[in-house]
């Protein structure tokens, strides 16, 4: 590892891990009603992912919202027809299940002509995002806060289990039909779990993995390869920090500054969070701070980071 990317990842460590520790706000909440019919406690977004990413790029939008069994309430769009409209003939639905510490909105960061989610619409798909528990539009539930410790209490196994067959049987049911299914990284992890158990196969036409996480042997990002190594995660868990969240907004702010400065290629700053990337641009910098990271929960980095020393064991 080049010393450029160490002392990188080090600096956002540091950053992070004092966001992570001193971001302490409240969160203002509404009542919606669960699956079961309820009374969940939902946070009250100032926008959404249809209104602020989707319809502004003149594409039709639908927000929906799934409960999982063990009582949290996920965030779903769907977008239903391409940028020219509705199309002859049946539209197969797609979900698009994204990464670690990144939302739905993964899929939206580029222009139509290069995000998957819009390309898919305007190839006669039926698509569809979900977000993962804990991300800035699943923080429902239908008891606990994200103020709980309560609530920070998975992992992907979680995923697994509830998340996953949540997202798509709503599809399925939704669209009355099987569904194609693209997960990136972590997306791929939970998909690779469940379909090894035989699950949700039966409501599946295909499946496609980006970057996918079966190993994490070859992991190329030096910041999540510095954090598993020098136990970043279990260290904010003894400090009883329980949701990992890297969008405090000190670091944001003091990124986007940083990143505005003439002569300042942030690209770099990415590619130590993602590894080498080919399609990374200056231009999506900005983009890219102003909706992501997004927070999971420590001990899902910590099962991640275990996976990781594993590896690191077979290595010595």
């Amino acid at each position: 590892m080049k010393m450029g990317s160490i002392l990188t990842s080090i600096i956002l460590v540091i950053l992070f891990c004092g966001s992570a520790i001193g971001d302490r706000t409240r969160t203002k909440l509404l009542s919606v009603k669960g699956q079961d019919g309820m009374s969940a406690a939902a946070p009250v977004p100032s926008d959404g992912v249809c209104k602020s990413m989707v319809e502004t790029r003149g594409y039709v939008c639908e927000e929906h919202s799934v409960a999982t069994q063990d009582g949290y309430i996920l965030s779903m769009q769907r977008i239903p027809e391409g940028q020219s409209g509705k199309t002859p003939g049946n539209r197969l639905p797609v979900l698009l299940q994204h990464g670690i510490l990144v939302d739905a909105i993964t899929w939206l960061l580029l222009p139509p002509e290069k995000s998957l989610a819009f390309l898919l619409a305007d190839n006669g798909f039926d698509v569809w995002l979900a977000s993962t528990r804990g991300t800035k539009y699943s923080r429902g539930h239908i008891s606990l806060s994200p103020n709980d410790q309560a609530y920070w209490d998975w992992t992907w196994d979680e995923l697994v289990a509830y998340d996953l067959p949540a997202t798509i049987q709503y599809v399925h049911d939704q669209s009355g039909q099987k569904l194609h299914y693209v997960g990136h990284s972590l997306g791929s992890l939970i998909a690779l779990a469940a379909f090894s158990k035989g699950q949700q196969l039966n409501m599946l036409r295909s499946a496609a993995f980006l970057s996918s996480i079966a190993f994490l042997g070859q992991m190329t990002s030096p910041l999540a390869r510095f954090a598993a190594e020098n136990f970043i995660a279990e260290t904010l868990y003894r400090l009883d920090v329980h949701e990992f969240n890297l969008r405090g907004e000190p670091v944001i702010k003091l990124l986007q500054d940083f990143c505005s400065k003439p002569g300042v290629d942030c690209t770099n700053l990415l590619t130590s969070i993602t590894g080498q990337n080919c399609c990374l641009k200056s231009s999506i910098v900005d983009v890219f701070l102003e909706h992501e990271p997004q927070p999971t929960a420590t001990k899902n980095m910590i099962h991640l980071a275990q996976i990781f020393g594993q590896w690191l064991e077979k290595e010595v």
